[in-house]
């Protein structure tokens, strides 16, 4: 017997009509486009769509990689926080901590090398202040093609800048890094960083969404279009088409991230705040799902209340855009006040 899919909700005005076609542009194959109806018993929007798209792209869900992982260890007796978080805590003596994250920003970095490292700084930086510490140092593990070819050096001068800029501009010294050239890495450098984040034990916070009628709250820099796609393109295999995603890459304003530490660590030493967690790869999206996941709640969105920096933006456009520098708060009703009196 067939089963009946029923049609979406009507897409908003100028938004095209979902197929598998659009669904293989939204790098998603035949097997997952099937499950997503199978799962909604119809055929998503174009937003739900995207939300697919950006969830279950390799960046977001490790769904190739994760059984590699795996194998690591993560667990010990001062070991504070392993996998699961933005950033792995290890417990120090006298009540103190050290927060620590890696990630790599190979992508953006080989399409436009200076924003690509400088972001992929400013998104570990976050992680590391999300959870509560202070960061005090970055540092890096870089890979180019040979010297000899003029898209390296342009590449290597690129990243070596934005990585030593955005973190000067934060007042986060780059303490160290290495650097090695070689036929393997032309045309895909690889671009990893590294933030060291120091907290006192009590201050630890995750982001775990809790509390039944808790708030939701957008802080830091407004939502623009930059950025859209950013964890699906992240996914891709570099090509010469690559270079006509420059506008998927995102654009850092370090200023503005040092704004959103001290008022993101005000919040957290002050007990403003249940959850933080900072909005990196699929956004407003990606940021609200795993920390209802975390908390094993459900979460409402209402993207008419998310500030934008241009207008006529779509809910499509709001919960994908990477803006860089924003957060996204739990805070219970009684303290909503005050977060915005910090932030």
């Amino acid at each position: 017997m067939t089963k009946t899919v029923a049609a979406p909700p009507k897409n908003l005005p100028g938004e095209p009509a979902v197929t598998f076609a659009l669904a293989e542009e939204h790098n998603l194959n035949q097997l997952e486009y099937d499950r997503i109806v199978a799962m909604l018993e119809r055929t998503p929007t174009y937003t739900e769509l995207g939300i697919f798209s950006a969830l279950w792209s390799e960046h977001c869900s490790y769904k190739h990689s994760r059984p590699v992982l795996k194998e690591f260890p993560t667990t010990g007796k001062h070991v504070m926080q392993g996998p699961g978080e933005n950033a792995g805590v290890m417990r120090l003596p006298d009540g103190w901590a050290v927060a620590f994250k890696i990630e790599s920003h190979n992508h953006p970095s080989a399409v436009e090398p200076y924003q690509g490292a400088a972001t992929g700084v400013g998104g570990i930086l976050r992680d590391v202040f999300t959870m509560g510490a202070r960061p005090v140092a970055v540092l890096n593990s870089i890979r180019f093609g040979p010297l000899s070819v003029a898209r390296n050096r342009y590449l290597f001068a690129g990243v070596v800048r934005g990585v030593g800029d955005y973190g000067n501009c934060m007042g986060v010294p780059t303490l160290g890094g290495e650097v090695v050239f070689d036929e393997t890495y032309a045309g895909n450098p690889l671009v990893n960083a590294m933030c060291v984040g120091l907290l006192r034990e009590d201050d630890l916070i995750r982001a775990k969404a809790e509390g039944v009628g808790n708030i939701l709250l957008a802080v830091g820099a407004r939502t623009g279009r930059d950025g859209i796609h950013g964890a699906s393109f992240a996914s891709e295999e570099l090509s010469e088409q690559s270079q006509a995603r420059r506008p998927q890459v995102q654009v850092g304003d370090p200023f503005m991230e040092k704004l959103l530490l001290e008022a993101s660590l005000n919040l957290i030493t002050g007990g403003m705040i249940v959850a933080i967690q900072d909005m990196g790869a699929a956004g407003l999206t990606s940021s609200a799902a795993e920390m209802a996941e975390r908390g094993g709640v459900g979460v409402e969105l209402d993207t008419s209340k998310v500030p934008v920096r241009e207008e006529g933006m779509t809910p499509y456009e709001i919960l994908l855009s990477e803006s860089q520098e924003r957060m996204l708060v739990v805070a219970e009703p009684g303290r909503v006040a005050e977060v915005q009196d910090v932030c």
